[in-house]
């Protein structure tokens, strides 16, 4: 977990400066970390962008106590991640038991509070694992349900054309990493699953 020092220092000295007291986590992989709008997308629900790029969900454990140090009394977590894992090659078992250890640390620290989980979504570059993706959403979703404090974001089907594959405009040159549209989506998914009015 060496290679993500940097990174989860660089996240503990901007939580540390925020002017305000956060009130919604966002937490997770470079979907997170790379969304430069995300401050004025959810600024009527006081956001604050703890992801670190690279990040899997076994990370996003490694490091929550880190990372979450400067965090008090929060009213939602929205998770990104476990698109790393499988694409380290982790099996969408072992994604699903990353998650349930970081719920259970989210738990301790924060009690019943709402979390929602982003579904892995379907990218360009990683469409040759995309059964491994599938599993892995199924998997997290059955953990989710009959837990009404955890909640499932969906993103998969926004995400995709006709043909059911990656709408290509939705990422950057890479494949892989949200374009400004993709994020538009995002934005309207997650606003959507919170309640809360979106611009359309």
């Amino acid at each position: 977990m060496n290679w993500y020092e940097d990174e989860v220092q660089r996240v503990e000295k901007e939580s540390e400066k925020l002017p305000f007291q956060p009130e919604t986590l966002f937490y997770g992989s470079s979907s997170i970390t790379l969304w430069t709008t995300l401050y004025t997308d959810f600024e009527d629900i006081k956001p604050v962008n703890l992801g670190f790029g690279g990040s899997t969900l076994a990370a996003c454990s490694w490091f929550f106590n880190r990372i979450m140090a400067q965090i008090s009394a929060p009213k939602t977590v929205i998770i990104y991640a476990g698109d790393n894992d499988l694409g380290d090659g982790r099996n969408p078992m072992e994604v699903c038991l990353y998650y349930r250890q970081l719920i259970g640390q989210i738990r301790e620290k924060f009690g019943d509070i709402p979390c929602y989980y982003i579904s892995i979504k379907p990218s360009l570059q990683r469409w040759e694992i995309i059964a491994q993706i599938r599993t892995a959403n199924r998997l997290i979703l059955d953990e989710i349900n009959g837990d009404p404090n955890q909640h499932y974001i969906n993103i998969f089907p926004a995400m995709l054309d006709v043909q059911g594959t990656p709408v290509r405009g939705f990422f950057e040159q890479d494949g892989l990493h949200l374009s400004p549209a993709g994020y538009a989506v995002w934005t309207k998914e997650i606003r959507n699953a919170l309640n809360l009015p979106t611009n359309d």
